[in-house]
């Protein structure tokens, strides 16, 4: 029998997506560029964990906690006195010419935390303003003749000079008064422009979660 003809067109079979593990693999390489770029927009401008290497913030922190920094509040406005803040060596060496490409490669693996910074990070209290006067008296600081209520601390400060800030810059201090190198001594003055963010969470360990209030 002789087969009907029609005027309406044939469809063609429908092509069999791609999938299953072979699909994902072909998507993986464009899944992970897209998780590291998102990883280095977030450490870039919004938040970034730190190490704490050293007992100079004790017992507010701990050498091997590490804190979360929030990037977006100085966006806003500048530090404030009491924060805990995580900043850039206020006196940083000279770095190498790595000329366009290597800046840039040099930026990414840092940003991407997959080689250490050229400079060390610090993080602090923040106890002076710019044009505040900082003294240390009778086992206490004051700040243009007050003294601060400080209930983070677990010892009195030792007596020191009066500071003036400088403008565009902050006097901070470690909680461990005793055993910190702030800008009481060789540190200085930090620019407000080194500033990296707001410490305000301990992330790790699980033991010493808790926020930085």
């Amino acid at each position: 029998m002789a087969e009907l003809k029609t005027d309406e067109p044939r469809t063609a079979a429908p092509e069999k997506k791609k999938g299953g593990f072979l699909g994902f693999l072909g998507e993986l390489p464009g899944l992970i560029l897209t998780a590291l770029a998102l990883a280095l927009v977030i450490k870039t401008f919004l938040f970034q964990a730190f190490f704490i290497p050293s007992g100079s913030m004790q017992p507010t922190l701990v050498p091997g906690d590490r804190v979360l920094v929030n990037k977006i509040p100085y966006y806003l406005h500048d530090p404030e006195r009491g924060d805990v803040v995580v900043f850039e060596d206020p006196h940083p060496g000279r770095e190498p010419d790595r000329g366009v490409v290597g800046g840039f490669l040099n930026w990414l693996t840092q940003g991407l935390g997959f080689t250490p910074p050229d400079h060390e990070d610090f993080i602090k209290r923040v106890i002076g303003l710019p044009g505040d006067v900082v003294r240390g008296r009778n086992g206490e600081v004051l700040v243009n003749g007050k003294p601060i209520d400080e209930p983070y601390l677990t010892q009195k400060t030792d007596d020191f000079s009066p500071f003036e800030v400088s403008p565009g810059k902050l006097f901070v201090m470690g909680d461990n008064r005793r055993a910190s190198n702030d800008s009481r001594f060789g540190l200085g003055f930090v620019p407000i422009d080194r500033v990296v963010g707001k410490a305000f969470v301990i992330i790790w360990p699980p033991s010493n979660v808790d926020g930085l209030g």
